[in-house]
């Protein structure tokens, strides 16, 4: 007996209640990375801008603020889903940009796990690029109602 396909309905059309849920998760947790990182920044921007300057990056204090508008607004658009293909794209883009800035030391174990890290995360953030948010988010919500007129 051939198991049936438990990620779509029947028809190979409609995410199925699993699907929908596992996508709605993945977003979250990698949501959370985001909003967490930068509501660090927002209550040490002394720190962080330093930090930033320590890396030998241009323009620590745009920087931050980049930082933070990518972090906070990309990280709560990716939690509801809006716009989540070039979200996720943005955020995938920061996140390399980010291990090649601050974790580019490779004779250091602790900084090429933390540059491998952000790799797998840009990872993630490709397959929402590629698959979208899911049906439980606001563009799935968007495309349920325009195949409904």
């Amino acid at each position: 007996m051939k198991a049936p396909n438990i990620d779509f309905d029947i028809q190979g059309r409609r995410p199925t209640t699993r699907a929908a849920s596992t996508a709605a998760f993945g977003r979250l947790l990698i949501a959370i990375l985001f909003l967490l990182s930068g509501l660090g920044k927002l209550a040490r921007p002394t720190f962080t801008i330093g930090y930033i300057a320590s890396a030998h990056l241009p323009f620590p204090s745009f920087a931050y603020g980049v930082a933070l508008l990518v972090e906070l607004g990309g990280g709560i658009l990716l939690l509801l889903g809006f716009r989540a293909r070039a979200t996720a794209a943005v955020l995938a883009a920061f996140t390399v940009v980010a291990a090649l800035g601050f974790h580019n030391n490779f004779a250091d174990p602790n900084q090429m796990i933390h540059f491998l890290k952000n790799i797998a995360i840009a990872g993630g953030l490709l397959q929402v690029v590629a698959f979208g948010a899911g049906a439980f988010s606001l563009d799935g919500r968007r495309e349920a109602q325009a195949g409904r007129t």
